[in-house]
């Protein structure tokens, strides 16, 4: 059934402020266009509601109890469209994130907070997980947004480039390789290593691009979280290989963080979302955040 929304508004109009004129100056109208609405619902329902002489307008018996009912209909509906406007105009709302669990250590949460800042009312769910799994929630609708590494392109998928993420060289202050300023890969051949999931896409790139240098490095202890090897070298079981991302100078206590050189291996963090679909006014605020953060931030981000 269709709802004549704007002969509503007319009958509404023209009962609280007692006739045509002043209801169709509040509606921005011409009487004419005010009175065809008010025509046009009547005909539909085959009921008068009001009733009009050259000196009076008064309500019929029909339209005074079926009154209460069209002005909670009106309210409802106008204080909705208000809602939606707002929320188009101001970034309201909620709006899921699937993010890589290694953006969480710093450079997620710095972002989250200055959202907060400009959006306090709002809600963000954040599903982490691997890199093809945060693909899969934004492609599948679980998520607006996803953080993830650079992989395979898919057409539904627009990605945005976000920043370059160079692994680096984790131990501890006493480690023999602690006091140098920077390392080479073949630096770290022999040393008791604590790999990060042999099938994360960290790893594999990793291991690819050494592969194609003639290196390869042996983890004596394997693991599947970046959080899981950073407490193993904390607590003086081996060095470790992560993104820059999860680990700034003064994290830990006695802990040391060294460029890794020749070659520098990065990991490309993208922005993902479904292309060709429309972001809710929450998601795009959050986007809008991001793109205002210029690449010389996100990489002050991740080299702190």
């Amino acid at each position: 059934m269709k709802i004549d929304f704007d002969g509503l508004q007319a009958f509404v109009a023209i009962a609280d402020l007692g006739g045509f004129g002043k209801a169709a100056e509040s509606l921005h109208l011409t009487q004419t266009a005010l009175t065809r609405r008010l025509q046009k619902l009547e005909g539909w329902l085959g009921l008068k509601l009001v009733e009009r002489s050259t000196r009076r307008v008064a309500l019929t018996a029909v339209g005074r109890d079926f009154l209460p009912q069209a002005r909670a209909m009106v309210q409802d509906v106008s204080g909705a469209m208000s809602r939606l406007r707002d929320m188009a105009q101001h970034g309201h709302g909620q709006f899921t994130l699937a993010c890589i669990p290694s953006m969480t250590s710093h450079v997620l949460p710095g972002l989250i907070g200055r959202y907060a800042q400009r959006h306090p009312g709002n809600h963000i769910r954040l599903l982490d997980g691997a890199s093809t799994e945060v693909r899969q929630a934004v492609l599948g609708g679980q998520a607006e947004l996803g953080i993830a590494l650079a992989g395979e392109r898919h057409a539904e998928l627009a990605e945005t480039a976000l920043f370059d993420d160079p692994l680096v060289f984790i131990c501890r202050d006493g480690h023999a390789l602690a006091s140098r300023a920077s390392l080479r890969w073949e630096d770290m051949r022999g040393l008791d290593l604590v790999g990060v999931g042999s099938f994360m896409a960290t790893r594999i790139q990793m291991d690819y691009q050494l592969a194609r240098r003639g290196i390869t490095l042996t983890a004596r202890y394997e693991v599947q979280h970046h959080a899981t090897a950073l407490n193993l070298v904390a607590a003086g079981v081996g060095c470790a290989i992560l993104p820059a991302s999860t680990f700034r100078e003064g994290d830990r206590p006695g802990v040391r963080r060294l460029a890794i050189t020749h070659p520098v291996v990065r990991r490309k963090v993208q922005l993902l979302r479904r292309r060709h679909a429309d972001l809710s006014p929450a998601a795009r605020a959050f986007v809008d955040l991001m793109a205002s953060s210029d690449a010389d931030a996100w990489q002050a981000s991740v080299s702190t």
